[in-house]
């Protein structure tokens, strides 16, 4: 494969090409299912190919191969330079590159239980601990999915400007969907992933039964104790799950910078952020939100992105300014600066595109029994059954899912559904203290057109917001 890239590489500079690289990627991997106790089979991914990107006159051209071939390449580079000639004769203004530092590197996350040695059988175990911890707490849980995933990513990333980046990157994950069924009524944990970087130890020592068990048992408790939450201005302490989805949202998507200059409007929406906002309060001093693509065994991880520049943490807002957007090198270039390694691909057969990887709420100074001994009425939001905020990810609004009254500094009873409506700056401006243990939470992030759902990280530390609109469905 390494003659591969680098031929692809050189044929395209024969051709016309300013700059070209070349990225093979392999997948290899197995997922299992079961519901309700019962296996639903076994799926083996096996997937391999070649994405060649070039410039042409300052257009940009891209095509893949899946058969790994000179000639085959050959055919695929000869596409992507006459895609690149044609976008070239009309766009308004030539596609620029940020000039960057490149390495010669080889990288791989270690597995200490790699999860190729272990048989379908063992891994189905891992469901069945599931199964087994969920239906002995006695809760009636009449609809239990569950699901494994494993999969080695293996990449070799070169281009014409001198990078070389080979990386090995194992990824593992389980998955459940649990239904409750008590007392008439009926309550759902959602399709709830506990995912890493590394072998299967993680998932071992995550012991995702034990979350599930906290789950069923929580709406058990909502539905036999759930009372209305209170409504009007009050304060809410959310937990690193709701950080979590909220900072990927309201900070991450709108701090992407081709969604800041328009590229994802007609696709995925368009940003409230503007070129102009760095340095603009966003929120109190007490919000820091980092996106670290480097976090070991995150589910984002990766120490060199997808067009090679080497990661590092990023950080979106600090002190409640706006510091950083999520760059590759094309809009890095737009913005004067150097690409902060953004760029990331699905697969062989996708352009990459400015992504988030691990996106999180950095922890302050505060315990979580001082975040909430001074909360006269209030709620405490631990998780979400429902979210959803406008193409500009400015309006937003969560449900939760497992939430607790707050009055007198105590955790009281359980609250069904509360609602927060509010917008991204409001938000961040009311948090006036954060809490000291970050969580972090998996999930697939969705972009670009074709699509590409890649693995991300998302939490943080709780909060604390002041004085904000709760209401009830």
């Amino acid at each position: 494969m390494h003659e591969l890239v680098e031929f692809a590489v050189e044929k395209a500079l024969e051709l016309g090409a300013s700059y070209a690289e070349a990225r093979f990627e392999e997948k290899n991997g197995t997922s299992l299912a079961m519901k309700n106790g019962n296996p639903e089979g076994l799926e083996i991914l096996a997937d391999r190919g070649i994405g060649i990107r070039v410039l042409v006159d300052g257009g940009m051209g891209f095509a893949s191969t899946n058969v790994l071939t000179k000639e085959s390449v050959s055919e695929a580079v000869k596409k992507a330079v006459k895609l690149a000639k044609a976008a070239s004769r009309v766009r308004k203004e030539p596609i620029v590159f940020s000039d960057e530092d490149f390495h010669r590197v080889s990288y791989k996350v270690k597995m200490k239980k790699d999860f190729r040695d272990i048989s379908p059988e063992e891994k189905l175990e891992l469901l069945r601990k599931i199964e087994e911890e969920v239906k002995a707490t006695g809760v009636n849980v009449p609809m239990r999915y569950l699901g494994y995933s494993d999969q080695m990513w293996k990449k070799i990333f070169v281009n014409s400007e001198g990078a070389y980046v080979k990386s090995k990157i194992p990824r593992v994950s389980v998955m459940y969907n649990l239904v409750v069924f008590e007392n008439g009524q009926m309550e759902q944990a959602p399709f709830v992933q506990r995912a890493f970087s590394g072998g299967l130890e993680l998932i071992e020592k995550d012991e995702p039964w034990n979350w599930a068990v906290k789950d069923v048992q929580a709406l058990k408790k909502l539905i036999y104790e759930g009372q209305k939450p209170p409504e009007g201005r009050v304060d809410l302490v959310i937990s690193p799950e709701v950080a979590g989805i909220a900072v990927h949202e309201s900070v991450g998507h709108p701090y992407e910078a081709d969604r800041i200059f328009g590229r994802e409007a007609a696709q995925a929406g368009e940003s409230f952020v503007k070129p102009d906002m760095l340095g603009e309060r966003i929120g109190s001093e007490a919000v820091t939100v980092i996106e670290d693509p480097t976090l070991p065994n995150s589910w984002g991880f990766y120490l060199y992105d997808d067009e090679g520049v080497k990661a590092r943490p990023r950080y979106l807002i600090k002190d409640g300014i706006i510091t950083e957007f999520l760059t590759n090198r094309e809009y890095a270039a737009k913005l004067g600066q150097r690409s902060n390694a953004a760029a990331r691909a699905i697969n062989y057969n996708r352009e990459p595109i400015v992504r988030m990887a691990n996106t999180y709420l950095a922890p302050g100074d505060h315990s979580f029994e001082e975040l909430i001994e001074d909360v006269k009425l209030g709620v405490y939001m631990v998780s979400f059954n429902e979210w959803n905020i406008d193409d500009r990810r400015y309006q937003q609004r969560y449900i939760g899912r497992e939430a607790y009254l707050i009055e007198n500094g105590e955790i009281k009873h359980p609250v069904r559904r509360p609602i927060l409506e509010i917008t991204t700056r409001a938000l961040w401006s009311s948090v006036d203290a954060v809490g000291r243990e970050v969580e972090m939470f998996p999930g697939t992030c969705g972009k670009g057109e074709p699509g590409q759902g890649v693995p991300v990280w998302m939490g943080g530390a709780h909060a604390r917001l002041r004085d904000i609109p709760l209401r009830r469905p």
